[in-house]
């Protein structure tokens, strides 16, 4: 008889992904935002299962939830791993979240073995990752790593309230933000675990991958500019149709981001004026988000689709617009984490795969200051961002 005994971690990290998706903005779906009532609730819910796995406790000037359990002597650096707890609109239950609720795992059992690394071990729940309330993110790692931009403070959310408005509602001072701010000799190493937010994993069979780099990528807002006509009466040769041209452009992406290793480009937003079924399109405006693991391939394929499409509206008579709104440069993981990472999965009896991650992490910011390590879990269908985002007891439990 098990009698006492505690519940095998995967059993309590799925309680805990149930109970803290409760902390939720809406009765249906999840979702909660940054500075928010909910965000209060997740932190002081995740606090109190930090305090019984024996850390020490805290919410830094930013709202990040810090948890610290000293290693063999006090003040040594420390290896910090977590993830967010903010999730989107609509949310699933382990995006970000996991990767925190492990971390207290892993702390909660050398806690009741009574066992004290060479280093101290800090879990964090950063704060505003995915970016839903404010038109800002990664808010959280970027004020540790110190690369917050002190413009953010004043951006507003829906309700016209500004970030620096919030944060003094929830308790925290914005003219302490600099105070999160962590210093590398602090920091032995970051690793993060997060769901794979894709299908690799699963189509091959694994529980468990070693995060390569996380992709870099470039982001565009194209306008293509012809002229709005009869439907019925200006013939085929006249034609200046912007959404033709913008219909050519995508699939000029699809094929170019098609079969290089770690290359993806994604269209994933399109609208054509004047918008009517009896009118050709005058104008057609589309995004462009392209991602890879190899800055050299991303910045290749960016160079040769733009060329692409200055063409194919030179071509097609049209005026094109081009801006780069965003760009961030691949972030490498850390080799000797990397290898440390599979033959911890080795250990566990399991075959690893190497792979990128082709979505945004904390990892990638607090790369500023630490050298940065991922592992993935699998996630049923790939599916993320989704109240269908499942995974098992029993691969969270080797995560």
């Amino acid at each position: 008889m098990r009698g006492n005994s505690p519940p095998p971690i995967g059993t309590e990290l799925m309680s805990w992904s149930e109970s803290l998706a409760t902390c939720s903005e809406t009765d249906e779906g999840l979702t909660r935002s940054y500075l928010t009532d909910q965000h209060r609730a997740a932190n002081e819910l995740v606090q109190d299962w930090m305090q019984t796995a024996g850390m020490a406790c805290h919410i830094d000037p930013v709202g990040n939830l810090v948890g610290r359990y000293e290693g063999a002597e006090p003040g040594l650096p420390a290896l910090m791993t977590g993830s967010h707890l903010d999730t989107v609109r609509n949310a699933g239950k382990y995006d970000g979240m996991l990767g925190v609720l492990t971390g207290i795992a892993c702390v909660k059992a050398l806690h009741q073995a009574g066992e004290r690394p060479n280093f101290a071990i800090e879990v964090v729940g950063f704060a505003n990752e995915e970016g839903v309330r404010f038109p800002a993110t990664l808010t959280g790692s970027r004020a540790v790593a110190g690369t917050i931009d002190p413009d953010c403070l004043s951006c507003r959310d829906a309700e016209g309230i500004t970030m620096a408005e919030a944060m003094r509602a929830f308790g925290l001072d914005p003219a302490r933000v600099g105070e999160a701010r962590r210093r590398a000799e602090e920091l032995h190493a970051f690793v993060e675990l997060h769901i794979e937010q894709g299908p690799v994993l699963e189509s091959k069979g694994l529980a468990l991958g070693t995060v390569t780099a996380i992709s870099g990528a470039t982001r565009f807002r194209i306008d293509l500019f012809g002229m709005a006509g009869h439907a019925g009466t200006v013939p085929m040769s006249g034609r200046r149709d912007a959404l033709a041209a913008a219909a050519e452009a995508v699939l000029l992406v699809e094929r170019r981001c098609t079969g290089a290793a770690g290359l993806v480009g994604t269209v994933g937003k399109i609208e054509a004026l004047p918008g009517a079924a009896n009118v050709i399109p005058g104008q057609a405006s589309f995004s462009l988000d392209i991602r890879a693991e190899s800055d050299a391939v991303r910045e290749a394929a960016v160079t040769e689709v733009i060329a692409g499409i200055r063409g194919i509206a030179e071509r097609r008579g049209l005026e094109a617009r081009i801006e780069k709104y965003d760009e961030n440069p691949s972030c490498p993981c850390s080799p000797w984490l990397i290898e440390q990472l599979e033959r911890a999965i080795a250990d566990e009896g399991q075959a690893s795969l190497r792979l990128p991650s082709g979505a945004g992490h904390d990892a990638m910011t607090i790369a500023e200051i630490a050298e940065v390590g991922m592992i993935f879990v699998r996630c049923k269908g790939g599916i993320s961002h989704n109240p269908a985002e499942a995974i098992t007891a029993e691969d969270a439990e080797l995560g």
